[in-house]
């Protein structure tokens, strides 16, 4: 067997989030418990404004507990931090009452209506005891009657919840409202006053809190799980994330029209449907559809963006297949034509894990349009499809997943893994299982230290997101650079927007830009410890004066995030932190609410509740504008960053981005995106020097930087793909291969053969050697003549490559 290798490495494994803690069965179940509290919890919100879309008002209200509170901010008093300004409605039967009075008739059912809700950005902190928790969202609703009357209203949710016997219900959803209006008019804050900085639960110690107990309770409640449910439940939680990370993965193909990258996810009779009409299964019908969006790649002016919002993933109990459910927003655009289009989707896709590779592909792209509407129209009047007779039909919701805690087995009697990892002994087993929850724990501790950063970075805290980061951390300054340590960083923020950004007890702010971090790709290390984040910025604000935005950019604005996390020991605690973060931007932009990012005329518009809003000329509007209003409250001439922007080191990386080398690239021109990871399935690596992996982004003009050489491994960037041949020779059967992973990623280690799919019949195993050989030799003694045998190669993965197998039918 022969593979790819062209570095050495070293494995570091730790046991739990702190090392000191010894790992039992007890101990796991408890962690278990934690982290499948977390996810549910974001599961039941997420699933509340799903439900939202097609007016389930009844099933939203089902989520509370019986005496649940529902409180929900006006902004109409003196202060919107007031309970005063909000009301209070106790109890699910008052609460689905209270939700279908303010729906009204944008309620999703009636012909032509909107109420689409979005909770993105969690920051959810459970309790020591895990029976409750606290959860920060961002909230916005885009809503519309058909008839001529919309809404769009925006603020914060600080939530709390509590496990109710085993399921998590909502015990306080508390909404304060930021800004509201109408389509037509755009967006303000509420009540025309400033707004104040809406507190945190968190602190950014406690924002980087593992969600494993690093202290196990000495006796812990509840019966402990048996070691072969443990097995189970922690795989299903690993591959939930595969398969999240490949959906989020997909958008981002779908955005540049990589139609090859997009096709390579599918299996080979894989099909996308649109209202229940399916495309032809095979490549050639998946490229029809796609093609239907325009030809690959993107040129001048042509936008194709499909930001994914709040993600649900159920797997099936034999862990073979997968349904994803969440809201796609297109916000599609040709600047040429000045034409634009919102295109309100929800989907429930369909996943399934190749029983060879072990690798999960896309069997069915399902999406369902709520309302698809013209720019400058807007979707007050119902938007451009044909008028529906009946309410919608929503895809069935994902409500089984709603019972993650459940302490009853879940483990089916035939349930093997698909990718063996080999038959330990319980003292062998137990760290490796610890080892692979807190893969899993790392998704959501890395999502948590994001969102915190978002909320943060939104109400200009600069000590506060300063404090996220790890002692040797560095972040991006915009067009800048990168400042390490969270001393640089916050000295560097303060300088850039002002002296009051220290203060912890700002004035009212006039204005706000909010930094959606949202669709995210998580790459985890293999010992947990480290993870590498891909997020989406979309941008916008709202503003005392300013129609739809804040000073500087107006309607909505797109960018990438590329940043990593990880695990440090630092006095004496364990914490989650931010090691890179930097950002891309803008790859689009908004000139104005009115015009939007393809600057449509709205005085054109065949709607004559459009044409009574004048907006005003944007011809003039350029990104490095933008950077310059962002910049006007302070100045970073004498503080330089560690690292440039502008490093010659850097070579075209950010050559025409804000602040990079010239010339400058500003929409709708088309700025060259950058990927972290290889194709999720096919391991294609980006083409045209745009793979920046692995590693942090400055690393390369920096590589004291990488996580590698500061001991953190470096997550892997994609698939581990495995060609298996077999040679029939007289009186023998020889197995030989070709392994392979991505640039600069180590294949070295154990292989085995084993004969049938999924078996645990041990037929060899072969350490590689020095020259990255390995081979098999096997008695045609063992294999059953005149049929055919099916032979599988695995390959455990290290701490650079991911696990992977390969199949070869013999027949003998």
């Amino acid at each position: 067997m022969r593979l790819s290798s062209v570095l050495t490495a070293t494995v570091l494994l730790v046991t739990r989030a702190s090392a000191q803690s010894p790992v039992t069965i007890e101990s796991l179940t408890e962690d278990l418990a934690r982290l499948e509290s977390v996810r549910e919890i974001k599961n039941v919100q997420r699933t509340f404004a799903q439900l939202a879309h097609y007016g389930r008002f009844q099933q939203m209200a089902s989520f509370f507990a019986d005496n649940g509170i529902l409180r929900w901010g006006a902004g109409t008093g003196t202060n919107i931090l007031d309970d005063s300004d909000a009301t209070a409605i106790t109890g699910p039967a008052a609460i689905e009452t209270w939700l279908r009075t303010d729906a009204g008739k944008m309620d999703g059912l009636q012909p032509g209506s909107l109420n689409t809700w979005i909770n993105e950005q969690p920051v959810i902190t459970l309790s020591a005891d895990g029976k409750s928790a606290k959860g920060r969202w961002h909230c916005l609703r885009f809503m519309g009657d058909g008839k001529g009357s919309s809404r769009i209203e925006g603020g914060i949710f600080e939530n709390q919840y509590a496990l109710v016997g085993e399921r998590w219900k909502i015990s306080l959803m508390r909404y304060y409202p930021l800004y509201a209006g109408s389509y037509r008019d755009g967006w303000k804050n509420v009540g025309g006053k400033g707004l104040p900085v809406i507190p945190y639960h968190y602190t950014p110690d406690e924002a980087g809190i593992p969600i494993l107990n690093q202290k196990p309770s000495a006796a812990p409640e509840g019966k402990s799980l048996s070691p072969e449910e443990l097995v189970y439940r922690i795989s299903q939680l690993n591959e939930e994330d595969e398969v999240r990370n490949l959906v989020h993965s997909m958008g981002y193909y779908v955005d540049r029209r990589m139609w090859d990258d997009v096709i390579d996810l599918f299996t080979p009779n894989g099909t996308i449907s649109v209202d229940s009409n399916t495309s032809p299964p095979g490549a050639s019908g998946l490229q029809s559809v796609l093609n239907g969006m325009g030809p690959a790649g993107l040129t001048r002016g042509i936008l194709n963006d499909h930001p994914i919002y709040q993600t649900t993933v159920e797997l099936a109990p034999d862990g073979l297949s997968a349904i994803a459910r969440g809201l796609e927003i297109g916000m599609i655009g040709d600047h040429a034509n000045r034409s634009a289009q919102w295109q309100f989707c929800t989907f429930r896709h369909t996943l399934v894990r190749d029983p060879d590779t072990s690798i999960w592909k896309i069997q069915n792209l399902n999406y369902s349009r709520l309302l698809v509407a013209e720019y400058a129209a807007g979707w007050a009047s119902g938007g451009v499809l044909p008028a529906k007779a009946s309410p919608p039909t929503p895809p069935a919701f994902l409500l089984n997943f709603l019972n993650y805690s459940s302490s009853v087995p879940r483990r089916p009697e035939s349930w093997i893994p698909l990718l063996r990892e080999g038959v330990h002994p319980t003292s062998e087993l137990l760290p490796d299982l610890a080892r692979r929850l807190l893969r899993s724990s790392s998704f959501d501790e890395t999502e948590n230290l994001s969102s915190a950063y978002g909320f943060y970075i939104d109400d200009v805290r600069c000590s506060l997101f300063g404090d996220l980061h790890a002692q040797k951390g560095f972040k991006a300054s915009p067009g800048i650079g990168w400042y390490r340590s969270p001393s640089r960083i916050t000295t560097a923020c303060a300088a850039r927007y002002g002296p009051n950004t220290a203060s912890l007890n700002p004035a009212p702010r006039g204005s706000i830009p909010f930094h959606w971090r949202i669709q995210l790709v998580v790459l985890t290390s293999h010992d947990g410890r480290s993870s590498t984040l891909r997020g989406r910025n979309l941008q916008t604000g709202t503003g005392l004066n300013s129609t739809s935005g804040f000073s500087g950019l107006a309607g909505f604005n797109g960018g990438i995030y590329h940043d990593q996390m990880v695990l440090e020991e630092h006095e004496g605690k364990t914490r989650r932190k931010i090691w890179s973060l930097t950002i891309d931007e803008f790859y689009w932009n908004s000139a104005s609410w009115g015009t939007g990012w393809a600057n449509v005329d709205r005085a054109s518009s065949s709607s004559p509740l459009i044409k009574r809003r004048s907006y005003p000329p944007t011809t003039n509007f350029k990104a490095g504008n933008t950077m310059e209003k962002r910049q006007a409250s302070g100045s970073l001439e004498n503080f330089p960053p560690d690292v440039s922007i502008k490093d010659p080191l850097f070579g075209t990386r950010y050559q025409g981005f804000m602040g990079g080398p010239p010339p400058s690239v500003s929409w709708p021109n088309i700025l060259p995106m950058y990927w972290e990871y290889r194709n999720p399935v096919s391991g294609r690596v980006p083409s045209g020097g745009t793979y920046w992996g692995p590693g942090c982004v400055p690393c390369r003009v920096k590589p004291d930087w990488f996580l590698t050489n500061n001991g953190y491994e470096e997550p892997a960037t994609g698939p581990t793909l495995i060609s298996v041949n077999a040679t029939i020779t007289k009186g023998e059967d020889g197995e030989t291969g070709d392994l392979s992973a991505g640039p600069e990623e180590t294949i070295w280690g154990y292989v085995e053969l084993r004969k049938g799919n999924r078996s645990a019949n041990l037929m060899g195993e072969a350490l590689l050697d020095n020259e990255g050989f390995a081979s098999f030799t096997v008695p045609k003694g063992d294999l059953k003549a005149g049929q055919v045998n099916q032979l599988v190669v695995y390959y455990a993965g290290n701490d650079r490559v991911k696990p992977g197998r390969g199949v070869v039918d013999v027949l003998v």
